[in-house]
């Protein structure tokens, strides 16, 4: 059963450029279900079904870019019948 996360990364968000990479990036990656990117903060923060570590080194292999996860949680299990599982 996959378990589902929540976790925020730190990565540098100098310019539009950079931005748009990281976007790129999250969206090529089908485990994740959403992401949110805060550009002024320079945080990441992705949800789904996923090994964490294995989504760090994907995003940082992608972007090029120092990526520094901050927090990870635990989300609900994802449902069986292959869905998203509810929100936290």
């Amino acid at each position: 059963m996959d378990y589902r996360y929540c976790m925020t990364l730190r990565m540098n968000i100098d310019c539009n450029g950079c931005y748009q990479r990281i976007r790129r990036a999250l969206l090529q990656i089908r485990e994740l279900d959403s992401h949110l990117i805060d550009k002024r903060l320079g945080r990441v923060m992705v949800c789904g079904a996923f090994s964490p570590q294995d989504v760090a080194i994907k995003i940082r292999k992608r972007t090029n870019r120092r990526v520094e996860i901050l927090d990870v949680r635990e989300a609900a299990p994802a449902s069986q019948d292959g869905g998203p599982g509810p929100m936290p």
